[in-house]
């Protein structure tokens, strides 16, 4: 458990694993994922020492053409 703790804390400061939620009343997590394709995802779901145990469901999203930060991406 320290370990898989450690191992989250280290993806949210480095800025993959931007947010993690706690689904009340259920043992179960939602979290959103910010890295550059379904390898690096892999990689980080892979590495969670629990994953062997844990049920993943993935859905891509992609940045909305209207949200304001999506412009300072490219400037």
């Amino acid at each position: 458990m320290a370990r898989e703790k450690a191992y989250c804390q280290e993806l949210q400061k480095s800025g993959e694993w931007v947010h993690i939620w706690r689904c009340v009343g259920h043992y179960a997590n939602i979290s959103v994922f910010d890295v550059t394709d379904n390898e690096a995802l892999h990689r980080v779901l892979w590495n969670l020492p629990l994953f062997p145990y844990m049920k993943v469901d993935v859905t891509p999203l992609a940045q909305h053409p209207s949200d304001l930060a999506a412009g300072e991406a490219g400037a």
